[in-house]
């Protein structure tokens, strides 16, 4: 019954016109006084911020915040993939005939998170990786390796969270929330940088100018409010770190695994 009631919420608060009149308040004057309240309840690292607190103008322009700069550092090694944001990988492995199993219980196909993309041939066996961006972290997202942009899509959809009540209770939330799809082709192949929007994120930004070739660790895009970012690697291109992933907190630029030509 709980578990009815608090999906019930969660459908009714995960209306489109919520989160634009949150983004909406994010990004006025008078969400600046909240600023020093959020990084506080969050536990955010302000000394990490690129600009003193009292600089950032609303809440919106705080949460997409850069960085200082050197503070990340990027895997330099060749064939190196990078996580693209600092996160909680909270799903990680093969892709199993066009399925992703098990992340938090639930099983997605490659060709609805890719809107049944031509592309989703591409993925049909290859690895996944779901970072999840919980509001502490730093929210905008780099490339996770060098090459070029072949493609982008804008894919319309619902504003569910991405948190873990989210993905363990809600109806495959990744592949029907609101999604930006980057296609990158590399050295080895080609990755797919899927953006999934969450409950309370106004939108998703590609940074500008966004440049055709890019070169690993460059910003790509941002969130306004935390969400998801889902890599997909082709067929037979990647390889994850001997360690593990599943269950690591990650920053942008750690190595996550190696390249390798299919």
């Amino acid at each position: 019954m709980t578990k009815w009631l608090l999906r019930s919420m969660t459908e009714l608060s995960s209306r489109k016109w919520i989160s634009s009149l949150t983004g909406r308040f994010a990004q006025s004057a008078a969400s600046r006084p909240f600023i020093s309240r959020f990084a506080k309840t969050y536990g955010i690292k302000i000394e990490e911020a690129e600009k003193p607190l009292s600089q950032y103008m609303t809440l919106n322009e705080f949460f997409t915040r850069r960085l200082k700069p050197g503070l990340r550092e990027i895997h330099e090694g060749i064939d190196s993939l990078v996580s693209p944001v600092d996160a909680l990988i909270t799903g990680a492995g093969p892709i199993s005939s066009g399925t992703i199993v098990n992340v938090k219980g639930q099983d997605y196909t490659i060709e609805e998170l890719l809107n049944r993309s031509p592309r989703t041939a591409n993925y049909m066996n290859g690895y996944y990786i779901v970072l999840y961006l919980s509001p502490t972290d730093y929210h905008r997202i780099h490339t996770p390796v060098s090459g070029r942009i072949v493609e982008r899509e804008h894919v319309l959809g619902r504003v569910y969270p991405v948190n873990d009540f989210g993905l363990r209770h809600m109806r495959r939330v990744l592949s029907r929330n609101e999604r930006l799809i980057t296609y990158m082709q590399h050295s080895a192949g080609e990755t797919a940088v899927v953006k999934v929007g969450a409950m309370n994120v106004s939108s998703i930004q590609y940074v500008q100018p966004l440049k055709p070739e890019m070169v690993k660790g460059e910003e790509l895009a941002y969130f306004e409010f935390g969400s998801t970012v889902v890599l997909l690697l082709e067929d037979g291109t990647f390889t994850p770190r001997d360690n593990g992933l599943l269950g690591m907190k990650v920053r942008m630029g750690e190595r996550l695994g190696a390249l390798q030509d299919n």
